[in-house]
């Protein structure tokens, strides 16, 4: 993992190099960039793929004090890694939260020429479903007894419940439980994260306003979603594909929310240049 120092703080990412276009994956809330493992052998034969640890709760380093972890402020976050790195032309992926924060960037900064959102958060779906829900009613606790409450997902049985991770993926336990140590382990992480879950959803109407300005995104985009997905709902995947000027929907089966977990061959087809 490299780092970069951006004004939240110290950020991980991985880079796989080359001199090919760039692709930028985003992973979700309490997540890494270890969401991105089973596609980025595949993608990385075409691409320089970049995937940064956002400070959403499972990174690994504290970030300050005074950082601003709401969905605006995460987004900045991201821009300024594009900026920092000078990636340009970038193909922006975002699954689950990472979905949400990509409409931002890509509605604000030129360096992104092509657009991917996976089954994510979208119009007035904040806090998403019954998980999301849950998880920002965790943000109340105090730092303390956030990491007491998350002890629990320790257990699989915990993990696998809907309020949990039990409707985000069909068969990634194992990532999971790994997202959940720096918490449970790192001094200060915790804080992040109860930081976050408090700022990501207390503006309700980020999303709906991020929809009209992807109403200008000119550039290609794609809109891969879960059927039946139970947390972000299907209709919002078609409504994103018809607002998106070049948008183009593909649904895929037997998979959760979390395609790069579920559905890793099938997702990383779907992102090489010949499939849009």
């Amino acid at each position: 993992m490299a780092e970069i120092e951006l004004g939240v703080g110290t950020v991980e990412y991985r880079d796989t190099g080359g001199d090919g276009p760039v692709m930028v994956l985003l992973h979700g809330l309490l997540m890494d960039e270890t969401l991105w493992d089973a596609v980025i052998p595949d993608i990385s034969r075409n691409f320089r793929v970049v995937a940064p640890t956002l400070p959403l709760g499972a990174h690994r380093r504290p970030v300050r004090a005074d950082a601003d972890l709401s969905l605006r402020g995460t987004a900045e976050t991201t821009t300024e890694l594009l900026e920092r790195l000078d990636l340009r032309a970038v193909t922006l992926v975002g699954n689950d939260t990472g979905g949400a924060v990509a409409q931002l960037v890509a509605a604000a900064s030129p360096r992104v020429q092509r657009l991917v959102l996976i089954s994510c958060e979208a119009f007035d779906n904040l806090p998403p479903g019954l998980t999301g829900k849950t998880v920002a009613a965790l943000g109340r606790l105090s730092p303390g007894l956030f990491k007491a409450f998350m002890q629990q997902m320790r257990l699989k049985p915990m993990r696998r419940l809907p309020i949990a991770f039990g409707w985000l993926t069909k068969r990634g336990d194992a990532a999971t439980r790994a997202w959940m140590e720096p918490i449970l382990t790192r001094p200060g992480i915790a804080r992040d994260a109860v930081r976050a879950l408090r700022s990501l959803f207390a503006d309700r109407s980020v999303l709906l306003e991020a929809a009209k300005d992807l109403r200008e995104f000119d550039r290609p985009a794609l809109v891969v979603w879960a059927a039946g997905d139970r947390v972000m709902p299907p209709e919002h995947g078609r409504r994103l594909a018809e607002l998106l000027p070049r948008g183009k929907l593909v649904i895929v089966e037997d998979t959760a929310t979390l395609i790069p977990l579920d559905q890793p061959k099938r997702l990383a087809e779907l992102l090489q240049p010949r499939s849009w």
